[in-house]
């Protein structure tokens, strides 16, 4: 399948709900395409595509759509998953970083023993916009000696050049639809 007819099927398995969470932001909710099993399906198996021959240990999802994805790429390519969670949910020795957000700070967390030093290691996400949580992922999973292969996401809103901050840090990225705007 073309990378046309790729992104309009995806695209298209996409709900778009505008004026969420405040107005003049178009969200987009992949909800949709997570009940849709074609859909689904797809995403996952193009996702990892460009790494399907790696050998890939773990994969790391961003809380929360990142645990659904991430925790089917991660059975699709036989690696190990872990959890990237907001402050206060894990029970375990935890490592952070803390990381700016449009007002305020936020911080993310991983298992100290979630990695072993030198393990290839992909990023999943839903979307990536401004980077800022997933610039925030890669600095933790490098903190714990993780070798960042990719940063995987469903959606790229490129206007906020998220995309391309995280392939300055020399993490490639791989998108499989684009939408103007925020």
């Amino acid at each position: 399948m073309s990378q046309t007819a790729l992104d309009n099927d995806l695209k298209s398995a996409i709900r778009t709900i505008p004026d969420y969470p405040k107005p003049g932001i178009m969200f987009r909710d992949i909800t949709t395409l997570l009940g849709d099993a074609r859909a689904f399906r797809r995403a996952v198996d193009e996702l990892v595509q460009p790494w399907a021959g790696s050998k890939i240990d773990k994969v790391a999802g961003i809380e929360a759509r990142g645990f659904i994805l991430g925790g089917a790429v991660a059975h699709q390519v036989s690696a190990g998953f872990v959890p990237i969670r907001k402050k206060g949910k894990l029970p375990h020795k935890r490592v952070s970083v803390t990381y700016a957000l449009e007002y305020g700070t936020d911080e993310i967390e991983i298992h100290a023993d979630a990695l072993v030093k030198g393990e290839k290691v992909v990023l999943v996400d839903d979307l990536i916009a401004t980077g800022g949580t997933a610039e925030a992922a890669i600095k933790l999973l490098r903190q714990l000696g993780a070798q960042v292969l990719a940063a995987c996401f469903v959606i790229d809103l490129p206007e906020l050049g998220g995309a391309e901050k995280l392939r300055k840090l020399d993490v490639p990225v791989r998108t499989l639809v684009s939408f103007e705007g925020h």
